[in-house]
């Protein structure tokens, strides 16, 4: 049981990280966010919620709400990766309004962009709540 709380925990500050995160980048750094930037908000924002209540709770069921919106968020945040590094990517889906997905607020060592963040928070998050998975649930 212990084990289960390590990795609804550690799922949880990830998907904290995440949030505060991409709140630096828009509200310090002052990055207008782009539509696909929304759509992965849309789907890790919650997760704080979601994941706090059930690490504080001891509730592994969660995980059968938690993986498929982190599955979502990671195609999301591969899409939108590959549109910003990809030059054929670039015209699938134009942004109709706003901030262009294909503009890099960011690019740390050539690779790591906002996109990518969220792509390595979304793949934490499933992989911990793989681990849950596995173990046999209490009843």
């Amino acid at each position: 049981m212990k084990n289960r709380i390590v990795f609804l925990y550690a799922s949880w500050v990830v998907a904290l990280i995440a949030m505060l995160g991409s709140l630096y980048f828009s509200e310090i750094k002052k990055f207008i966010p782009c539509e696909l930037c929304w759509y992965q908000r849309i789907l890790m924002y919650p997760l704080v919620l979601i994941l706090g209540v059930a690490t504080f709770q001891g509730d592994v069921r969660v995980k059968k709400y938690v993986l498929p919106m982190s599955i979502i968020g990671a195609c999301i945040s591969i899409m939108h990766y590959l549109e910003q590094k990809v030059p054929g990517f670039s015209g699938i889906k134009p942004c109709v309004s706003g901030v262009p997905c294909s503009g890099q607020y960011i690019n740390w060592f050539g690779f790591i962009t906002i996109p990518f963040l969220a792509l390595i928070a979304f793949i934490l998050i499933i992989i911990f709540m793989c681990f849950v998975k596995g173990e046999k649930s209490e009843q």
